[in-house]
């Protein structure tokens, strides 16, 4: 098994979520400093938008815009024109926190929510993920999701992987032109390992964050796991792909005490690792 060694791209924050790789830069959320950023490969950092409800999946747009997720009052909303708008709400659908997404190129939107509430230690629940289409249709695409966490679309937009959380396994769904899913399939049984945030490479395989673990994971089709990155007892929380080449992984680590998060400690940094496979572009 390869494994990687990382290095300090950027710190002082709180607990971050989300990174996609946009234009040059690093984009991500730092949930609970309710803040968008981005940031250069030199580790510069650029406060975007602040959402008080917690931003985080993000979502660059066919137009060019930017649609996040906000958390609390389970809306998205659209950053355009240094101007914040609601794009989607979607209260009226979910009753717990959405979380993370992933956008397809026609501008197809997923959003998975908690499905139960977490902050409160009610026991788990199963969730739901959501299609938001540009035209403003809002519908249930699959059920029975065990914390539907980070997400990704194939280049050739047939396939959505999705990590389900608590229930340690990455799931695939064919994905139709309508944007519907089916034939729901097990992409990788993980065994011990708690998925968060994902993103996939050129080959195929799908770069996981192991959240209790403290690992990155790059996990093939079939669950073969060929490349990791232990962060030494941190947790590792979500990872992109990006870079001039595309195969420098950015990974986002908490380090520190879990109950301090609400309180604002800044215990999240950004890592990277230089890989052997570039991104495929998804999330």
């Amino acid at each position: 098994m390869k494994e990687y060694t990382t290095s300090l791209l950027a710190d002082d924050f709180v607990f971050l979520e989300g990174p996609r790789w946009h234009d040059g830069r690093l984009w991500l959320s730092d949930m609970f400093g309710t803040t968008v950023y981005a940031v250069s490969p030199d580790g510069t950092k650029e406060a975007v938008v602040e959402l008080p409800n917690r931003p985080s999946g993000l979502n660059f747009m066919p137009d060019g815009s930017l649609v996040i997720v906000s958390m609390a009052d389970r809306k998205l909303m659209r950053w355009h024109g240094g101007e914040l708008t609601e794009y989607a709400d979607l209260s009226a659908d979910l009753a717990y926190d959405i979380n993370d997404s992933v956008c397809a190129s026609n501008g197809d939107i997923y959003v998975g929510t908690f499905g139960y509430d977490v902050f409160a230690h009610e026991d788990p629940k199963p969730a739901t993920l959501t299609l938001v289409k540009a035209d403003g249709t809002i519908k249930t695409v699959a059920d029975d999701i065990h914390f539907p966490n980070g997400a990704a679309i194939t280049p050739d937009g047939k396939t959505l992987i999705i990590a389900e959380t608590f229930v340690n396994k990455v799931t695939a769904f064919d994905r139709a032109e309508d944007g519907t899913l089916s034939n729901r399939r097990v992409f990788a049984d993980l065994g011990d390992y708690t998925p968060d945030g994902i993103c996939l490479d050129v080959e195929g395989a799908v770069w996981v964050s192991a959240f209790e673990q403290g690992e990155f994971i790059r996990v093939h089709d079939g669950g073969e796991i060929s490349a990791k990155i232990d962060t030494g007892g941190k947790r590792a929380v979500a990872c992109n792909l990006g870079g001039d080449d595309g195969k420098t992984l950015f990974c986002l680590i908490y380090d520190g005490d879990l109950d301090d998060i609400p309180k604002g400690a800044r215990n999240a940094k950004i890592e990277t690792a230089q890989v052997d496979v570039a991104g495929a572009g998804s999330p």
